[in-house]
């Protein structure tokens, strides 16, 4: 056999090597106990990921408050003037005797309950995403749209008004409620 035979003289390099790896690990002394986290690092770490976690978990309540609060409040107005809308033509048509008074006021009591409707259920999707004050304003209006609608149903031409009146109060106060405190567009 050449000693310079590569293949020769890598075989003897390898034999070496494990001769040299077994002769280490042989003589290599274990190490006795049990590994145990550093007390402090571990506290530190506990903390901090408490800490993230929270500001993650505010963060998305914030973000879930911010998006129910441009939910219903962008879509109060328009939904909710619909209804303001069709009760001042049923207003018209009772003061001037219009011979559609009937279906107006039929309009208006529905267009009222719809309106209602669309804003209980803009408060119940956003579930306890809105703030306690903000969503018992919204309530509010459910209510007040609701008796309106019924008084509105209860009109004659007859009827004494003040049933009528009083709701409509409640209502356009109701409205004005949530629009002050709903934030500027």
């Amino acid at each position: 056999m050449k000693v310079l035979d590569p293949r020769g003289f890598g075989l003897v390099c390898a034999t070496l090597a494990v001769v040299a790896g077994l002769t280490v690990a042989g003589c290599a002394n274990r190490v006795e106990g049990v590994a145990n986290p550093n007390a402090a690092d571990l506290s530190a770490y506990k903390t901090a990921a408490a800490s993230s976690s929270a500001a993650a978990t505010s963060s998305r309540r914030a973000a879930a408050q911010a998006q129910a609060i441009n939910d219903n409040c962008g879509q109060f107005p328009n939904t909710t003037g619909v209804g303001v809308s069709k009760y001042n033509d049923f207003i018209n048509a009772h003061d001037s005797n219009a011979p559609d008074y009937a279906s107006r006021r039929e309009a208006a009591a529905s267009t009222l309950d719809e309106a209602a409707n669309k804003v209980e259920a803009g408060v119940n999707s956003a579930s306890d995403a809105l703030p306690p004050d903000l969503a018992a304003k919204f309530s509010e209006y459910v209510g007040a749209a609701r008796l309106l609608a019924s008084e509105t149903r209860k009109m004659t031409y007859t009827a004494p008004v003040g049933s009528l009146n009083d709701a409509s109060r409640r209502v356009n106060d109701a409205r004005n409620a949530v629009r002050d405190a709903c934030p500027k567009r």
